[in-house]
């Protein structure tokens, strides 16, 4: 029997929203929510306040503010094995709190029938089967094209800049709580892209990390000339690859899994998009920062890594580094 009781879910990063989809509930994606506030620097200010250190990721701050603050949700999903390390102690804290949180976990390894079980414990719980899940698949998928369609736009017609690829890919997480109002968003920045003139960039980034907790990084970059034609993990969210099995879906994904999956899709789209560098953005006290070093020595074009705390503008060291380094790519044609 579905959970009728439970109108809306919060998650803590990307989970099989089909399974949500197919309950009759509203996902919730709390990192947008959090990122979206109107100040979501006093949501981690919130939190500090409550107990949670200084010395810790802003984004799992900000879900807890949001969380207990806004109560916008009625349960959680906690993705444990996967994403960041912090979403234990989130967990407790969320718990403690009065919330109910059920956890998640993608195999570190992409073990095909551990993901299943996985995904098969998320719909028993919400009380719906296979065939009600893979129907909701057939029609995100539907969306998610449209999606890669934009994404095809920005890198090879130039039409799409860096700030929209990232937006509406990074909205696939939960297709912002409706799929057909989302798809029909979509359409209509399609539609406006293909009228517009083609951008002229003197150089083409790719941008890999988690999305950045600055809010001007897209715009500044294009002020001088530069373009992100390539968001990794925001382009992820689009699950952008053909499979009509959800399991594989998911295994495919790559944020969850360990640097070398990533990186062979990162190195891939490198080439096929004609980039001429790479921004490798950091959370600050993320344990991801010890990844740049593999980062560094396998891509073969320059990588500029730039790291990030709490929600704000960048600041005058970053937009010093980021020019220095734009000029740099500028410079060797």
């Amino acid at each position: 029997m579905k959970r009728q009781a439970v109108k809306r879910v919060g998650f803590t990063t990307t989970i099989p929203v089909e399974v949500l989809y197919a309950a009759g509930v509203e996902p919730v994606d709390l990192n947008n929510v959090f990122i979206s506030h109107p100040d979501p620097r006093r949501l981690v200010e919130e939190a500090e306040v409550a107990g949670y250190p200084r010395n810790l990721c802003a984004w799992i701050k900000g879900i807890y503010a949001v969380v207990m603050k806004e109560r916008g949700v009625d349960l959680i999903i906690a993705v444990t094995q996967g994403d960041c390390s912090n979403t234990h102690a989130l967990m407790e804290t969320l718990v403690h709190g009065g919330m109910e949180v059920i956890p998640f976990a993608y195999p570190y390894d992409r073990d095909y029938d551990l993901l299943k079980s996985q995904i098969e414990k998320l719909m028993a719980f919400f009380g719906v089967d296979w065939a009600e899940v893979n129907r909701w698949k057939k029609r995100l998928d539907k969306v998610r094209k449209k999606v890669w369609e934009l994404d095809r736009l920005t890198w090879e017609e130039n039409l799409i800049s860096g700030r929209e690829n990232h937006y509406f890919q990074v909205c696939c997480s939960d297709f912002n709580g409706n799929p057909d109002r989302f798809a029909r968003e979509v359409e209509e920045a399609l539609n406006q892209a293909r009228r517009r003139e083609p951008f002229r960039d003197r150089v083409r980034l790719g941008y890999i990390g988690v999305p950045p907790i600055m809010t001007d990084l897209y715009d500044y970059l294009e002020e001088r000339g530069a373009r992100v034609v390539y968001n990794e993990v925001q382009r992820q969210f689009s699950m952008p690859f053909a499979t009509d099995d959800l399991v594989e879906q998911y295994a495919l994904y790559t944020y969850p899994y360990d640097i070398f999956w990533r990186l062979e899709d990162i190195e891939r789209e490198i080439a096929r998009r004609r980039i001429d560098g790479v921004i490798h953005y950091a959370q600050s006290f993320c344990y991801r920062q010890i990844q740049d070093l593999i980062i560094r020595e396998r891509l073969k074009v320059p990588v500029l890594t730039i790291e990030g705390d709490k929600p704000k503008w960048l600041d005058a060291r970053t937009k010093m580094r980021l020019d220095a380094f734009v000029e740099m790519l500028a410079g060797k044609d």
